[in-house]
């Protein structure tokens, strides 16, 4: 599955079958998982927000994503999240990746996860801009342990570009 389309889907809470919000982003931690979902959050001007960490959330598919009950629904300050996907301070959506030696790759246009592997991110899809992705295609770079999120960028070892595949939607994820 890919991060991008699970953005807005609707988060039900299984003991009252009651809807208790959206999904807006995604929380990642270092070692490339998910840690949680941010929900939608009403209030303009809050420090806070909205979160359901991984273990509370009991099935996810296409239409909906399941989780134990509303005690699941935590706040948390924004500034505590260190990654997120599409929205925060250091977010991995447009994020560039580039290899040790200064080759850049592109930028991060999803991220792929695997719903056997539970919250284990499986790979990245890059963009190279929209003329070289009408031409060539997105890329698709497998995660290993040693890439890393930066402040700016996400660090992959020298030769990663030999690694890059064609985006398919029917990647496994």
């Amino acid at each position: 599955m890919k991060l991008q389309e699970m953005i807005g889907l609707a988060v039900f809470d299984v003991e009252d079958g009651k809807q208790v919000g959206k999904i807006q982003d995604f929380i990642v931690n270092d070692d490339w998982k998910i840690e949680g979902i941010e929900l939608e959050n009403k209030g303009l001007f809050t420090s806070h927000v909205k979160i359901v960490q991984w273990q509370d959330i009991v099935a996810y598919g296409e239409d909906a994503v399941m989780i134990r009950n509303q005690q699941a629904v935590r706040k948390t300050g924004a500034d505590d999240i260190k990654h997120t996907y599409l929205l925060g301070q250091t977010k991995l959506k447009e994020m560039s990746v580039l290899t040790e030696e200064g080759l850049l790759l592109g930028r991060v246009s999803d991220v792929y996860f695997d719903q056997e592997l539970g919250n284990t991110i499986i790979g990245i899809e890059i963009t190279d801009g929209f003329v070289s992705d009408l031409i060539e295609g997105r890329k698709w770079l497998p995660c290993t342990s040693d890439m890393s999120i930066g402040e700016s960028a996400i660090m992959v070892p020298p030769l990663s570009e030999q690694r890059l595949e064609n985006a398919i939607h029917s990647v496994n994820g």
